[in-house]
């Protein structure tokens, strides 16, 4: 399921190498409501690049899936859940397109990328820590 979401782009942060085949770069988008909400979306592998053309305090549309994890806490046998905001289209709120214009391994040549129909499994930790 795909959503989508409006707001300022208050911070951006570098990408992270997780392994030699996993990278992932996180930033902040505030919503513009009565009580506005600070919301931290991730973009991963190959979309880590969809911000790079964008600055903070520039108001963005975010297309995202909400994916969800369990993890079993192999010390304690505890049973935990994680939920993260994975966006896979960026660009500007005036409607031209800024950040998603990039294709990569079959998307449509207008950067109209599908949501993936598939969580993404690797995140280059294993099963032992939670994300």
């Amino acid at each position: 399921m795909a959503f989508e979401l409006e707001g300022k782009l208050i911070k951006k942060y570098d990408t992270q190498n997780v392994s030699a085949t996993f990278q992932k770069r996180e930033f902040i988008v505030e919503t513009s409501e009565t009580y506005p909400q600070k919301i931290k979306f991730e973009l991963t592998k190959e979309k880590c690049s969809l911000l790079d053309s964008l600055n903070e305090n520039d108001n963005i549309k975010v297309q995202f899936n909400v994916n969800g994890r369990e993890w079993l806490n192999p010390k304690t046998n505890e049973l935990n859940y994680f939920t993260s905001l994975q966006a896979w289209r960026i660009e500007t709120a005036g409607g031209s397109s800024n950040a998603g214009n990039t294709t990569s391994g079959g998307g449509s040549s207008k950067g109209n990328f599908p949501p993936p129909t598939e969580p993404i499994i690797d995140n280059g930790y294993g099963d032992d820590l939670p994300f």
